[in-house]
């Protein structure tokens, strides 16, 4: 019984141990989500104004700007998706790289081929354990991710759809990346980057009826796009990956709280086993105590007779 009340003991004080662990990374991701929260609500004046540039841009020029104007015939189309480079955050690149699966069957379906890009050590292991192709990957940054991460993003992308699909390129650009709603939501979703839809994004801005003003285009309106569009596919990735990170922190927070929780919960049950056992062990002591005197006593009476 000894021995079973020792087993007990180690492992509450293993889960103990785990306990405190998951507690401090609840803490830290809790106090990062913070940050992260700040770092989107920064970011999304100037992506929205960007945006509205661009398609003021490309709606008041008569140009067919090859990141405006859609392919009559699109054959191969680029998929950027956003994972973590850490785990322990329940859910949360499963359901990304879930999103892009969907979304490469949907390509797929329509006769396009798919060249992916991957953000993130999760993504890139899933893909690498299937033996699937990926075009090109990033990682190391996913946690805290910098506006030169999505310059670095964007380079390829951009050279991609901007080369004929012949030569390699790609007539359209997707993104999949967890938006962040709340604390508690976090939604892996999809969207198409390039060639831009002014009317959809426009919809999206609440700003589909504004009147937008009427620009002269110095030294031409091709060249005003060639040089807003990059900024604009940057600004959105950077967008994407702050959007992403605070997802991270979130879905963190929430596993590790849950991991404490559970952690709580085994070491009364087990407490209780312990108290148990220990009682056992007492009773059985307290029983050979009493089985002993009570045959000493009667070893006595015997010999006195």
């Amino acid at each position: 019984m000894g021995a079973q009340l020792r087993v007990y003991k180690r492992r509450i004080q293993a889960v103990t141990a785990t306990k405190k662990i998951t507690k401090a990374m609840e803490m830290i991701a809790a106090s990062r989500i913070v940050k992260a929260q700040r770092k989107v609500a920064a970011s999304m004046p100037y992506a929205t104004e960007l945006t509205r540039a661009v398609t003021a841009v490309a709606t008041g020029s008569s140009t067919n700007h090859p990141l405006t104007t859609e392919a009559e015939s699109p054959v191969r189309a680029a998929v950027l998706l956003l994972t973590s480079d850490r785990g322990l955050a329940g859910g949360y690149s499963s359901n990304a790289i879930k999103a892009a699966e969907r979304l490469r069957e949907r390509l797929a379906a329509e006769g396009k081929e798919v060249d992916t890009y991957i953000v993130g050590r999760k993504g890139v292991a899933y893909y690498g354990f299937r033996e699937r192709k990926v075009t090109e990957s990033w990682t190391g940054f996913t946690d805290s991710p910098e506006y030169s991460d999505a310059k670095k993003i964007a380079g390829p992308l951009i050279e991609a759809i901007e080369k004929d699909t012949a030569e390699g390129g790609v007539d359209e650009l997707h993104i999949v990346f967890t938006e962040f709603v709340s604390m508690m939501t976090q939604n892996a979703i999809d969207g198409r980057m390039l060639p831009l839809s002014l009317d959809k994004d426009a919809e999206e801005d609440g700003k589909k009826d504004e009147l937008l003003p009427l620009f002269d285009f110095e030294p031409s309106a091709e060249d005003v796009l060639d040089a807003l569009l990059p900024r604009y596919v940057e600004s959105r990735i950077y967008n994407a990956l702050l959007q992403a990170a605070a997802s991270e922190h979130a879905a963190r927070r929430r596993a590790m709280k849950s991991a404490t929780d559970n952690a709580g919960d085994l070491i009364k049950s087990l407490s209780r086993l312990a108290n148990a056992a220990r009682q056992a062990e007492i009773t059985q002591e307290i029983s050979e105590i009493v089985g002993g005197a009570s045959a000493l006593a009667d070893a006595s009476a015997g010999s006195d007779k």
